[in-house]
């Protein structure tokens, strides 16, 4: 079971390690050049495309959000791969793997492929953080002095 844990734990650090050094891959497009992708689907039948690339430029357009997701990806993914800082990493990812999730669910709930790897990304974040329940249950449940 030990090792279970280990390889849920290296397989979710190295899919966030992956997201986040991607989301430096490519150069942040100017307001213009996301107006003019824009245009291209205003049609009905590809409002949900719309929806996600206007998502996703938004928040590559504040400037610094797109950018911090995918430190907070790196990092994370770095400390639940370390054996030593994994519950911590699997705790501050829980936000993370559960926005990406909703995206999929919410933006793209028409691709199941997606839609089962983020769940399931989700799910195994969820698992890593329960197995550690000794360590915070306590913060949940405090007894009255």
């Amino acid at each position: 079971m030990k090792i279970l844990f280990i390889i849920l734990r290296l397989l979710l650090g190295g899919f966030m390690i992956y997201g986040g050094i991607q989301k430096f891959q490519k150069p942040i497009p100017s307001p213009i050049e996301v107006v003019e992708t824009a245009e291209k689907f205003k049609s009905p039948e590809k409002e949900s495309t719309l929806q996600k690339i206007l998502y996703i430029s938004g928040s590559k357009q504040t400037g610094y959000f797109w950018q911090v997701l995918g430190i907070c990806e790196l990092l994370f993914g770095l400390l639940l791969v370390l054996q030593g800082t994994g519950f911590v990493g699997a705790l501050f990812l829980l936000p993370i793997t559960l926005h990406i999730f909703l995206f999929h669910l919410f933006l793209e709930s028409d691709e199941m492929g997606e839609l089962l790897q983020t769940g399931g990304l989700f799910a195994i974040n969820i698992l890593l953080v329960l197995k550690e329940r000794s360590k915070w249950k306590h913060l949940l449940w405090m007894k009255p002095t």
